[in-house]
């Protein structure tokens, strides 16, 4: 085992309850003979973590933070990103990697009240989560400790997790028979699955490892529509009945789910230089990515519009990568929240087995004149003569490149 760099006064640990990081606990407090501060945060994960405060407290912990963040994480982390329209590869919604910051950000906030000198998470050394919570914490406290337990221990297994357990007496819930073969993580914006046999990117996820939606084919055979409301870029209401941010979320997950919408099976380049290949189910993401660009294509002028998309790759590469707390993140962000003040209105959607459709978009600020784009008489709104000068101008340097080539 290698030796921990420094003496430490207290360790603030994003804790889940489960194996690695109740192991990760006990180690903490061994290793290092200090307090450990626990942190568990509700993103919607679904599942109960009050059993979270228990478990700490049955190993000594007396400063237990148990938070509900979903309406933060959705209005703060998830709604911003969606503002960019940001899809990572060409189609990951980013699921994971926008809660990491909201967390490195909690666990720095709870190192300064508790008086800890260090945070710690469960993240291993193999994938992208550790430079995440890392450079978060770093940029939001650059003289933070952080104590990463997989880059230093020799528990290199699960078995060996288990019975390091065992062996310190760690409260540890026996594996319900026929358990789930695969590393999950879930928040209020998707559900991952990774590992196992997974591993192989050949190997078809099998039916029942979906948990959020349904297969598009067992989907109901008549179409569901509903229609969003947009202001600034944000849905506001759904069918007319105004949600907030994480309501809004978490329905759009339900409807979603129950139309077999949202799921993605993709190989992707982790960022610490590995390709992974892991399986997502993003219902309501998948709904809201669709909406805002068809309120986009109504409201955003062209260049405005052309330039976003631009810069959304870059965009979605720094969230992926944890540069969410970066200086060019937020200069991202100022431009594309800038572009949103006119992002208003309602879009009509149709979702049947899987497939979301746009069939409607109008807005009190849209930029479409249907006096100017009619093929019938404009009024004299557009003199298409005019279009022979432009064309010609273009056509200039093109023209010249070809009498150059000797081209007839």
């Amino acid at each position: 085992m290698n030796s921990p760099h420094r003496d430490l006064n207290k360790i603030v640990l994003a804790y889940s309850g489960g194996l690695d990081t109740s192991v990760i606990l006990r180690w903490l407090q061994d290793t290092y003979g200090c307090e450990v501060v626990t942190f568990t945060a509700d993103l919607g994960q679904g599942e109960e973590l009050e059993p979270a405060r228990a478990k700490a407290e049955a190993m000594g912990v007396k400063e237990i933070y148990i938070e509900d963040l979903r309406e933060e994480f959705t209005a703060d982390f998830v709604y911003p990103m969606f503002r960019a329209n940001a899809v990572y590869e060409g189609e990951y919604l980013l699921g994971t990697s926008i809660a990491r910051p909201l967390i490195a950000k909690r666990l720095v906030e709870i190192a300064a009240e508790a008086g800890a000198d260090a945070v710690s998470h469960g993240a291993t050394g193999k994938g992208n989560d550790q430079v995440r919570f890392e450079l978060g914490a770093y940029a939001l406290n650059p003289d933070i400790s952080v104590v990463a337990p997989w880059r230093i221990w020799d528990l290199s297994s699960r078995e060996k997790l288990m019975a390091y357990a065992a062996e310190h007496g760690i409260p540890i819930e026996a594996e319900r028979e026929g358990g789930s073969p695969f590393s999950m993580d879930a928040n209020l914006l998707h559900i991952s699955y990774e590992g196992g046999p997974l591993e192989d990117p050949w190997f078809e996820p099998p039916e029942d490892m979906w948990r959020w939606t349904t297969a598009p084919e067992d989907a109901p055979g008549t179409p569901t529509e509903i229609e969003l409301a947009f202001r600034g870029g944000d849905i506001v209401a759904i069918d007319g009945q105004p949600l907030s941010p994480a309501t809004v979320l978490a329905e759009l997950n339900r409807i979603g789910g129950a139309n077999g919408i949202g799921r993605l099976d993709l190989v992707e380049n982790r960022y610490v230089g590995m390709k992974s290949r892991g399986c997502y189910e993003t219902p309501g993401g998948t709904i809201m990515l669709k909406a805002h660009r068809a309120m986009e294509s109504l409201t955003l002028d062209r260049e405005v519009a052309h330039l976003k998309d631009e810069l959304m790759p870059r965009y979605a590469q720094l969230v992926y990568s944890g540069y969410w707390w970066s200086p060019e993140r937020h200069m991202l962000q100022t431009a594309i929240d800038h572009s949103q003040a006119r992002v208003n209105g309602t879009v009509r959607l149709k979702l049947y087995r899987g497939n979301v459709t746009v069939t409607g978009r109008q807005s009190d600020d849209s930029l479409f004149d249907e006096a100017v784009v009619t093929f019938e008489e404009d009024q004299g709104a557009y003199d298409q003569a005019d279009a022979e000068g432009f064309i010609k101008l273009h056509a200039l340097r093109l023209r010249t490149l070809a009498q150059r080539a000797g081209k007839p």
